[in-house]
């Protein structure tokens, strides 16, 4: 762990705003040179504060208009291998992310899809044609709000 300063903490914001965003540009920002920058950068990637940089796709202009959270209840745990559902539901191209969570159900999924039907498809002949799934919850997201997160 390392210290972070004020400076660090507006790095990651504008970061997190738009990870695109030069050392050259970031520095003349804040005042820094680019090579400055670009070293608080270096240091915070090697620290693991920043632990990559990804491509946000906007679904709906893919074609994927419908966005919903399963809540996913395995049928019987002592038979049913996690590692091997885990495998077998992140190959479905639908399912954007796969959480293991603990409470009432067992795995949190974002999956999308074009709408409803092709929702409706993809839930009854992949997700629920899997063995070992017992209980699902469905939840439509009606709309999102991004965050930068803990940055201070």
């Amino acid at each position: 762990m390392i210290d972070l300063d004020d400076l660090d903490r507006a790095l990651l914001r504008d970061l997190a705003m738009d990870a695109t965003q030069s050392a050259g540009a970031l520095g003349r920002k804040h005042g820094l040179s680019q090579p400055a920058a670009w070293r608080r950068i270096k240091r915070l990637e090697d620290a693991g504060i920043i632990k990559g940089r990804r491509l946000v796709l906007d679904r709906e202009a893919l074609g994927f208009g419908v966005t919903v959270f399963l809540g996913v209840k395995l049928a019987v745990k002592g038979r049913v291998n996690f590692e091997d559902f885990e495998a077998a539901i992140s190959a479905i191209p639908e399912v954007q992310s796969v959480q293991h969570v603990l409470g009432l159900y067992d795995y949190r999924l974002r999956v999308v899809a074009r709408d409803l039907a092709d929702f409706e498809r993809v839930l009854r002949r992949r997700i629920m044609a899997m063995p070992g799934v017992g209980n699902v919850e469905a939840n439509v997201l009606l709309s999102e709000e991004s965050r930068m997160g803990p940055i201070g």
